[in-house]
Order: structure tokens, then sequence, then C-alpha cells
């Protein structure tokens, strides 16, 4: 079975975005947070995204390697990006690209589908996604990596729950632009 990780930047008041999907408040990442996040990325055999965030990632990432500013970490991280494979879960999209597919039907029962086979660890990503996958009992670990700001309102990282979720502490680590990254289990 495959291990299923929601991971993403969160502000300190709980939000993966302002109101107006307004992410800036994470600013560039530093390089060593940079590189964290490659590696976290490299280590996932499988990335799940949501319409949302598929579209900021595609945004970006295809041709960020090719860049004249891209630094060694982004120049891997947009080849890593795009050698692995993806689904986007979307009823609103009709096209997909780079080593991705497209999922236009039941969410739950794909993620459900791909997290019984064996394989290395998936990551899931986008709030809507994210959340239904969190309700469904189905997310294995968090990555919560907490910027020091507040933004008041906006996309929380977490759902509204019917049952608590105990988890257990795996890791936390601080970067030196005082994000926390921190690293739990689910336990079953």
């Amino acid at each position: 079975m495959s291990k299923l990780i929601y991971g993403m930047n969160l502000t300190l008041d709980g939000y993966i975005a302002a109101p107006g999907d307004d992410i800036n408040w994470s600013g560039p990442p530093s390089d060593e947070l940079f590189e964290w996040w490659l590696g976290h990325d490299q280590a996932s055999s499988l990335a799940l995204y949501g319409r949302k965030l598929w579209e900021a990632m595609s945004s970006y990432w295809p041709t960020g390697d090719q860049r004249p500013d891209a630094t060694p970490a982004q120049i891997a991280f947009a080849r890593n990006w795009r050698d692995t494979p993806k689904v986007v879960f979307s009823s609103t999209i009709d096209r997909v690209d780079w080593n991705t597919r497209l999922i236009t039907g039941d969410a739950i029962a794909e993620i459900t589908r791909l997290r019984a086979e064996d394989g290395g660890p998936m990551t899931i990503g986008g709030a809507t996604l994210a959340a239904a996958a969190v309700r469904a009992g189905l997310v294995d670990e968090y990555v919560i990596v907490t910027h020091p700001v507040l933004v008041g309102s906006g996309t929380p990282f977490f759902t509204a729950l019917d049952t608590w979720v105990n988890l257990n502490l795996l890791e936390t680590r601080t970067f030196p632009s005082g994000v926390v990254m921190t690293r739990y289990e689910t336990r079953r």
C-alpha cells in the first residue's frame, strides 16, 4: 500500500492562501527551504493535484529550468516536476500535459485505488482535494511548513472533520528564515 502525504506551505494562522488566492505572504523561499521541498518532492512517486494547484504549478514549472535566473535547485525542481507522474482531479479542465493524467470522476475512489497499489509515497496538494482525502481517512502523513505570518482569513490547510484524527510527531525543523517544518503521521 502506498503512503499518502499532504503537505503545503501555510501561515501561522493555518491558511495556504490569503483572500483572493494570494500566496505572496510566503515570498520566495530561502535556498535551504527550497532544497528541502525539492527533496520532499523527489521522494514522491506520484503527485496528486486539485485544479487550482495544478494551474499554479503548470503555469511555471514546465519551463522553470530555462529561466536565466534559475538556481541549481530550481533547475532540479523543474526537471523533477516534469518527470514525476501526476494526476489532476478536475471537472473543469479538459487537457493536461507534462507526464500527467486527468481524472474527472470520483476523486476519493481513484485516490483509494491508487493508495491500495504497491508503490512509493504519493503527495497530495490543493485544499479542496486534500480536504476530501482527509475526511475520507486516506491521509497517512501531514507535512506542515509554517511561515511566520498571520493573514486572518483565506483558504485553510485543514478542513472541518466529523471525527478526530490523532497524530504522532515525526520530525520538526526550523529554517533560518523562521519557517518551521513539522511532519506528523496518522495514528491508525
